[in-house]
């Protein structure tokens, strides 16, 4: 039976990383599908993967009382998608929406904080991995609502 760790060593985010750790990850994988127009995670629910993207784009959104939903960034294939799956008490921070097909890689967070917690260089690594992520989405949703509120 063929496993997912080839297909998680060629994405952009796992780059470097020790094969025993590639290992561990593939435990925690799995393949999905998402056709254009769905809700992949709603604000508020509760966050327990992140999605290594592989086709397709994914909207990431707020939703603005006056406007409704205002899109932030703009995910594509190589891209990472979920950040909150990390971080206590574990809900999405935004909304996600595929824009069109999307086929991706989940990642079951549960799974991986278990895996973190007997290994910490692994928990060490997914943290500084996803720290420049994190801190992507900040500057994106600043440079939004720059735009959104600094209109006169």
């Amino acid at each position: 039976m063929e496993t997912l760790e080839p297909l998680l060593s060629k994405h952009p985010f796992f780059e470097g990383l020790e094969p025993n750790h590639l290992k561990t990850l593939t435990g925690c994988a799995s393949n999905v599908h998402f056709p254009g127009g769905q809700m992949i995670f709603k604000e508020g629910e509760e966050a327990n993967q992140f999605f290594l993207l592989r086709e397709g784009r994914v909207a990431i959104e707020v939703f603005v009382e006056a406007r409704g939903p205002v899109t932030i960034q703009t995910l594509s294939a190589g891209e990472i998608l979920g950040w909150s799956w990390l971080v206590p008490p574990y809900y999405w921070r935004f909304d996600a929406r595929a824009v069109d097909e999307v086929r991706a890689l989940a990642l079951d967070g549960k799974c991986l904080r278990e895996k973190c917690e007997t290994d910490p260089r692994l928990g060490y690594e997914l943290l500084k991995r996803f720290a420049v992520i994190i801190s992507r989405r900040l500057e994106a949703t600043r440079i939004q609502l720059l735009d959104l509120y600094g209109r006169k």
